[in-house]
């Protein structure tokens, strides 16, 4: 059975954000999924997994100091499966928009500072006097989506969204539909509202600095493509050396009958496209007799 990779699977996957996004929320979830299942099958209580969601979703501010990563790990996760459904419906609906608009990108950028941004209201918020906070964990990447929304909005508001030859909706109904699904998931609490409306801001004052000719999410690629280029070899260097060691070979050989030269032939092309130490014991062997056939 041959092996495919991921990208024969989705086309273009690195030039595509929005897919990369759904597939790694997809996994979160189903990891979060098969640890709870192994907790059930071990009999461990349910105090357990409540733990651990306790550690990865944003709660009382007063807990934040000792849980700082959940800021960055609120967004990743789903409880339920429909949740994560719908919730990936709008992500590929604004997210490929956004993506068409201003390019790959900027998708996650906007997602990311959305999402913290989000984050970070919703922890602010509870400094507010009054009993606003009712005690629940904040789940879910709905403040990421929302950024994503208003950042197609921002950009072209008088897109649509054509279903039919004849039939098509304005982006701005859609945004307002799906706003007003994410604020009734709220259950109206108020922290959670907040967190909506700062991802929302985010995502305007994203666009905003676009058009300003800033560029806030170059960063993000740029120390990406450091990283890879720091651990994956120069393809110039890997030819050089592979060609360094072929060049030392064919010094040492007289091409003649005593060895066959469609042998040695393929031998050589096996060192200019692998290297020197991807030879077998036998072609070595042939090499250095044939190198010895010259002396």
């Amino acid at each position: 059975m041959l092996n495919r990779s991921a990208s024969s699977y989705f086309p273009n996957l690195g030039s595509n954000a929005v897919v990369q996004l759904i597939i790694a929320l997809g996994v979160a979830f189903v990891s979060l999924g098969f640890l709870h299942a192994i907790l059930l099958l071990m009999h461990f209580p349910p105090d357990v997994y409540d733990n651990i969601l306790s550690h990865t979703a944003l709660g009382n501010i007063h807990d934040y100091p000792s849980r700082f990563w959940t800021l960055f790990t609120f967004g990743l996760f789903h409880i339920g499966f429909w949740e994560l459904f719908s919730n990936m419906i709008w992500l590929y609906c604004f997210g490929s928009l956004v993506q068409m608009l201003i390019g790959y990108k900027q998708v996650m950028p906007i997602f990311f500072y959305s999402l913290f941004t989000g984050g970070a209201c919703y922890l602010l918020c509870q400094f507010i006097p009054g009993r606003f906070f009712t005690g629940y964990f904040l789940l879910g990447p709905q403040a990421g989506i929302i950024g994503l929304a208003v950042a197609a909005i921002t950009l072209s508001p008088v897109y649509r969204f054509h279903f039919t030859p004849t039939f098509s909706v304005p982006l701005y109904v859609i945004a307002c539909i799906f706003a007003f699904f994410m604020i009734l998931n709220t259950g109206m609490d108020v922290p959670k509202i907040l967190q909506l409306i700062g991802g929302g801001l985010m995502g305007f004052g994203y666009v905003r600095l676009l058009r300003s000719g800033y560029k806030p999410g170059d960063w993000i690629y740029s120390m990406f493509s450091s990283i890879e280029h720091m651990v994956t070899p120069q393809d110039n260097v890997t030819w050089k050396k592979n060609n360094r060691k072929r060049t030392q070979v064919l010094k040492g050989i007289q091409r003649t009958g005593n060895s066959s030269q469609s042998r040695i032939d393929d031998i050589l092309d096996k060192i200019n496209q692998k290297g020197y130490n991807s030879l077998s014991t036998d072609e070595k062997e042939i090499l250095m007799r044939a190198s010895k056939e010259n002396k």
